[in-house]
């Protein structure tokens, strides 16, 4: 991953991981709701990985949030 877009990727995890938590989600259920598996999940949740919108769009979904929630600073 491009160290330039590391804190996006670190921030989106984060609110991803906040999201799942609240709603009481182990990543194997978020995984299933947003048609990706655990490990993936852990990988982004990890900013291990680059993640596509769709799959982004689609774990917000799962979430109930809006997607531009994700990529909000909880400062």
């Amino acid at each position: 991953m491009m160290l330039i877009f590391e804190a996006y990727y670190k921030t989106l995890g984060e609110n991803i991981a906040f999201y799942r938590k609240r709603r009481g989600l182990t990543q194997e259920q978020l995984g299933a709701m947003a048609d990706t598996t655990r490990v993936h999940l852990s990988r982004i949740e990890n900013a291990d990985c680059a993640v596509s919108l769709d799959t982004v769009f689609a774990i917000a979904n799962a979430l109930g949030v809006e997607p531009y929630k994700l990529f909000q600073n909880k400062e």
